[in-house]
């Protein structure tokens, strides 16, 4: 008998003893149980198999072992604050080395020291360039310009990922010396050429 004949037959037999919609509504339901089962899969196959007690010899213990002492790591401690003249210093060494892109990261934190040793900016770990410049023209407006200058440098080469150039460097010791100028209250020397 082939297939085809014995799928008829079997179907016509099946038809004869279950109606039309009771098999659909099995059909439905096995689907749907094969659909749940899918579905949340990892959560009904158990993680070990369950073991079977085997019998064993009771082994004698050995006697209590000093267990070591638990290491705990000491606190970090923060790190020295550096003075201003510290990271300018970096900063002419990184330059020098052609490393504008760091360069150019030490002198906005010498910048930033130089507002905290002021009074002019409270640190805050995470701190954005923007929310420096908005914190330190909080207190004195007119700081804005040349930190808000600084600040899209850094961002430009940090955040955009642009080749820094030794114009990058220029330009933020500009920025870093009309900031020193409004902090202390001299006048401009002349034109910059």
């Amino acid at each position: 008998m082939s297939f085809s004949r014995w799928w008829t037959e079997t179907t016509a037999a099946l038809g004869d003893r279950v109606p039309l919609p009771l098999a659909a509504l099995l059909l439905v339901l096995a689907a749907v149980l094969v659909a749940v089962g899918w579905y949340t899969y990892p959560a009904w196959v158990p993680r070990r198999l369950p073991r079977l007690p085997r019998l064993r010899r009771r082994r004698r213990k050995p006697g209590p072992v000093d267990a070591p002492a638990p290491v705990v790591p000491a606190p970090r401690e923060p790190e020295p604050e550096l003075p201003a003249a510290a990271y300018v210093s970096l900063a002419d060494r990184l330059a020098a080395e052609g490393r504008y892109a760091e360069a150019v990261r030490e002198r906005l934190r010498a910048m930033i020291r130089e507002l905290v040793a002021r009074g002019m900016l409270q640190p805050q770990p995470g701190m954005t360039v923007v929310e420096v410049v908005r914190a330190a023209t909080a207190s004195r407006p007119q700081v804005g310009p040349p930190l808000g200058a600084a600040g899209a440098i850094f961002s430009e080469l940090w955040y955009g990922q642009r080749p820094a150039s030794a114009e990058h460097d220029r330009r933020m010791r500009e920025h870093a010396a009309d900031l020193d100028r409004l902090l202390t209250g001299r006048p401009e020397d002349g034109p910059r050429p």
